[in-house]
């Protein structure tokens, strides 16, 4: 069995980012990652193409992201996003022929620093993300249990995020854009005991979409850059 998600899916390479923090009025995550819409993008690293996503709205509160190699498309991996309130949940993802649902047991709603926090749930699917963008970065903290619907097996898992508010940026290939940075660390007990599995950076850029620029510093120093985007 192999669990998967798609905090360990991507990248590789060399650029350059500025992020300045600017002021403007309150904006949605779905500006930034493009859940929503039928949108699409490559990205890129070591003059090659090692990742794609592609959004595919389910309804009014809820899409898919598929994310896989171009060369083998499309992927059966993807995940499913709901929007709830002021929240966008993380449910769980297909793959492997089934359904993995992620479920927390403890989520905290902190400081940039992750160190003053509030509890804000003890069940359910994962808060991944504030609908809208707040002006002050904030920090999830998640613990839970992902299960594989096919067999029952289920792992122990471990989220840690931190958002950051727009700011300009750019990558490789595309300048002058808008991003939201967001860190991460996974831990989880696949196939090892309960550790770190990756910590990295993500930007997503406004109007384009997921994977912007991932920077990946565990286990290995690891980038990769968007390069071509559509729609579908």
């Amino acid at each position: 069995m192999q669990f998967k998600h798609v905090v360990i899916a991507l990248c590789v390479a060399v650029a350059c980012v500025v992020y300045a923090p600017t002021a403007r009025a309150q904006e949605t995550w779905a500006e930034y990652s493009m859940m929503g819409q039928r949108r699409a993008a490559q990205i890129w690293s070591g003059g090659a193409a090692v990742s794609q996503f592609a959004w595919a709205p389910q309804s009014a509160t809820e899409s898919h992201v598929y994310w896989g190699d171009p060369q083998a498309w499309p992927p059966t991996y993807h995940e499913r996003f709901i929007v709830s309130g002021d929240w966008v949940l993380l449910d769980g993802w297909w793959g492997n022929g089934t359904y993995y649902t992620l479920r927390v047991t403890n989520e905290r709603y902190c400081d940039i620093s992750c160190n003053q926090c509030a509890t804000i749930a003890t069940s359910g699917p994962q808060h991944y993300v504030r609908r809208q963008i707040p002006t002050a970065a904030y920090c999830l903290k998640a613990d839970g249990v992902i299960t594989e619907l096919s067999s029952g097996k289920r792992l122990r898992f471990g989220h840690t995020q931190v958002y950051w508010p727009p700011a300009s940026c750019s990558n490789a290939y595309i300048s002058g854009q808008r991003c939201i940075r967001q860190w991460e660390s996974w831990w989880d007990d696949n196939g090892t005991s309960y550790q770190r599995k990756i910590d990295r950076d993500q930007y997503l850029a406004k109007g384009l979409g997921n994977g912007f620029i991932i920077q990946t510093y565990y286990p290995a120093p690891w980038r990769a850059d968007m390069r071509y985007f559509w729609n579908y």
